[in-house]
């Protein structure tokens, strides 16, 4: 394969060493390009993938020149909108001090440090310690480790059980896997997690007939404040404050799964301040950095530490290759500053107030069932005829990316610096695209 080599002064090689001219197809199956794509068809060849090449505030641009307003904020992460230079700027200042080094056993970093002490001064609970992954499943598998593993430090061994809700989405590693209620991602991976039981997304008293709870037997109970990829779906009201009372009464421990709700997606840091909850663990990624650089982590409340702490012999046996790396700690911190200094939180309230009155406007009880969703993250429940896969591809014909989640939920949860005008041309294409679709469909 013929390359494009640039070469720097004094015969140095560049980033660009590794870019093909020619691009040759595999010669077992012609066509597929060598990167296996998540949630993809591996079949998929590279006509339908769309190549996104650059990108400006809450727009991007694919590789004919095509502009597309970015309504889910790449995969709901990036909060602060695209092409930060002072994000990139924090993180390339960092890396020319201390590119990398682990932070096992006896070795921190001042980045790291300066990252756990501002995400513990805005954590929902008091007096918080941080602990840090490279993204959302990582920080959620972390999150079920360190509860069972409290509860057998606290002389509870016996309290092991996971109850988690359907529909919801936690990840993709194992324990996050098994927690996550959607059937299909589940299939076909074997063996799951033990211990870990479902229960309907807004249903106490389901919860309430578990025998595991009557038992003793339960360690925690993880919930998302909003049920984001599982189909946007807000915590009905009073239900995260009965999760509260009812973890109390069994001496479990309430894991709120904020990947996608912190950061201002909910007009507050946290989804758990917007509801009014304290948590005893909180699991976060995607908006920490905006997804500039691969980031996430737990905040640990005092019942999970407390335990952790007691025996000054004890060893943490846990931890991942980049926990701690100083450069995503950079670019973290550039970009919490960013949302505080422009309190892009508030804009939360304005995408509710545009975009989602505005979805809720194309409900028509036929072709859209309903517009669900609060402040920044919304979605349209379709009509059975009308397949929310065909309407984004419509959509994108109309320069608005949004994300399907199953045959009949349209997702959006765009950027906090999407501009009003920007929102109603989402809600005119997802109006335009739906009726695309009808009309293909009947």
């Amino acid at each position: 394969m013929r390359s494009l080599v640039r070469r720097q002064a004094g015969g140095g090689r560049s980033m660009m060493d590794a870019v093909p001219l020619d691009r040759p197809d595999r010669p077992d199956r012609p066509g597929l390009p060598a990167f296996l794509h998540p949630f993809a068809r591996p079949a998929a060849g590279r006509e339908a993938f769309l190549e996104i090449v650059s990108a400006s505030g809450a727009e991007v641009l694919d590789r004919g020149g095509r502009r597309y307003i970015d309504a889910l904020a790449s995969l709901w992460y990036c909060n602060v909108g695209h092409g930060r230079g002072e994000i990139a700027e924090a993180v390339a200042a960092q890396m020319r001090k201390l590119d990398t080094f682990h932070t096992f056993d006896r070795f921190t970093n001042p980045v790291a440090d300066a990252l756990a002490e501002r995400l513990a001064a805005l954590a929902p609970m008091p007096d918080a310690r941080v602990f840090l992954t490279s993204g959302g499943s990582e920080a959620v598998e972390t999150a079920v480790k360190l509860a069972r593993l409290a509860q057998f430090r606290a002389g509870h061994p016996g309290r092991t059980v996971i109850v988690s809700r359907r529909p919801s989405y936690h990840g993709v590693t194992y324990a996050a896997m098994t927690a996550t209620g959607l059937p299909a991602n589940r299939e076909g991976f074997g063996p799951l997690l033990p211990e870990v039981v479902q229960v309907p997304f807004d249903d106490l008293s389901a919860l309430d007939a578990l025998p595991e709870a009557s038992e003793g037997r339960i360690a925690a109970v993880i919930a998302e404040p909003v049920i984001a990829a599982g189909g946007v779906y807000p915590a009905p009201a009073g239900y995260l404050a009965g999760l509260r009372e009812r973890c109390d009464s069994w001496g479990a421990f309430l894991i709120l799964d904020e990947v996608v709700c912190g950061f201002g997606r909910l007009g507050e840091w946290w989804g758990a301040t917007h509801y009014g909850v304290r948590p005893d663990l909180v699991t976060f990624a995607k908006g920490v950095t905006s997804g500039y650089l691969p980031l996430g982590g737990v905040l640990v409340g005092s019942a999970v530490r407390a335990p952790l702490e007691a025996d000054e012999a004890f060893v943490l046996r846990h931890g991942y290759t980049f926990s701690g790396h100083p450069a995503t700690a950079a670019a973290a911190l550039a970009n919490i500053e960013v949302l505080e200094n422009e309190a892009l939180a508030v804009r939360a309230l304005a995408i509710g107030q545009h975009l989602g009155e505005g979805l809720k406007g194309l409900v028509d009880g036929d072709t859209v069932l309903e517009a669900r969703g609060t402040m920044g993250i919304w979605a349209l429940g379709l009509g059975a005829d009308i397949d929310a896969v065909a309407v984004r591809d419509a959509l994108l014909d109309r320069g608005v990316i949004a994300r399907p989640l199953g045959p009949t939920s349209l997702a959006f949860c765009p950027p906090l610096v999407i501009t009003d005008e920007q929102m109603r041309t989402c809600v005119s294409g997802a109006g335009e695209a739906i009726a695309e679709v009808a009309v293909r469909s009947r």
